[in-house]
This record gives structure tokens, C-alpha cells and sequence, in this order.
């Protein structure tokens, strides 16, 4: 019933103040509330800007050698870098819409999982472990397409994803689960 609640709760319909609001007053059990709003605490770390949390280090080097017969070098280079700049901002903008998307999936017996799929270029990327629960997780931001993708658990096996019932068979006898990334309206 714990985990059942839990996931209850970490889901994409509530925002995370309003989750944590919820957990503290409708649940009675302490253990769940505090594991619950561990969790939810950290989704909202994980969505902070990197740039918050990174500390910048500064990196001081010196030189005794002198380099004056790069100047030539450094005024081409600087005219190709000035050039690269008015193509960049004189060519319109593209933008490429892209849709947030939490995959999670339920694997309490496994020390690691990954995803791989047409939006990571079939590269596996690591999925985060959510406290105990059991839960892994990980948000990519996708193109508004049609997606392939399966799991990998850390004993090498690939599957699909449980939650979507789109699938085919790949040319390796496993399956890939489809996915239709749109935009919310």
C-alpha cells in the first residue's frame, strides 16, 4: 500500500508545492508522509537550474614564453569568429519545440537501470533511483514525434515499458515501446 500511495502522489498533475501540501495533510502515517515529501524535495532540486548549484572555479595559469608572432594568427581568427556571429544572428531562428516528458518505471530489485530510445540516439542514459520506493526516473525533453525506446536493467535485459501498450518488435528479437510526444494544451 506504501508504494501504491506514493505513486499516487508523484505524478505530473499536481505542482510540487501542491503535492507536498496534500502529502502533509491527507496522510496519517508518518513514514509515508516523510518518505513521500523526501522525494517530491527532491524532484524540485532536480528541477533547479545546474547553473545554482555548480560552483565556479577560477583557473589562473602563467607563462613565461612569449607569444607576439601569434598576433596574425588571433586578428584572422577573431575576423572568422566576428563573421561566425553576424551569419548566427542574421539567419532566422529555428525553433525546435520540444515536450517534457517523466518516464518512470518500477524495479525494486535492480541496482540500475537506463533508458535508450530514438532520443538518445540509442546511447543509455542512467535513470535516478526515487529513495526505497523501488521507482526509477527521468525526464528528456522530446520532440513532438513518434519515439522508440526500451529499458535496461543493470543484469543487461532489455524491455519495454510497461505503461504503453504501442510496441513493435526490434531486429533483435526484443520489443520497443512507441511513444507520441505532443504538446499539452
Amino acid at each position: 500500500m506504501k508504494d501504491y500511495m506514493i505513486s499516487m502522489f508523484i505524478d505530473n498533475e499536481l505542482d510540487l508545492e501542491e503535492k507536498i501540501q496534500f502529502v502533509e495533510n491527507i496522510h496519517a502515517d508518518a513514514a509515508v508522509k516523510n518518505e513521500t515529501v523526501s522525494l517530491l524535495r527532491q524532484e524540485m532540486r532536480i528541477g533547479e537550474p545546474v547553473a545554482s548549484r555548480v560552483p565556479i572555479i577560477e583557473v589562473k595559469t602563467r607563462s613565461k614564453l612569449s607569444f607576439a608572432f601569434l598576433r596574425p594568427v588571433a586578428i584572422f581568427a577573431s575576423g572568422l569568429a566576428a563573421a561566425f556571429i553576424f551569419l548566427l544572428f542574421a539567419l532566422p531562428e529555428q525553433k525546435i519545440s520540444t515536450v517534457p516528458y517523466r518516464f518512470v518505471i518500477y524495479q525494486p530489485e535492480i541496482e540500475q537501470v537506463y533508458i535508450t530510445g530514438t532520443f538518445t540516439k540509442w546511447n543509455a542514459l542512467p535513470m535516478k533511483k526515487m529513495g526505497a520506493s523501488g521507482y526509477w526516473e527521468i525526464t528528456i525533453a522530446l520532440t513532438q514525434n513518434e519515439h522508440r525506446y526500451s529499458y535496461i536493467l543493470a543484469n543487461g535485459r532489455r524491455i519495454p515499458d510497461p505503461t504503453i501498450l504501442t510496441r513493435e518488435k526490434d531486429d533483435f528479437g526484443g520489443e520497443n515501446s512507441i511513444l507520441e510526444a505532443q504538446m499539452r494544451v
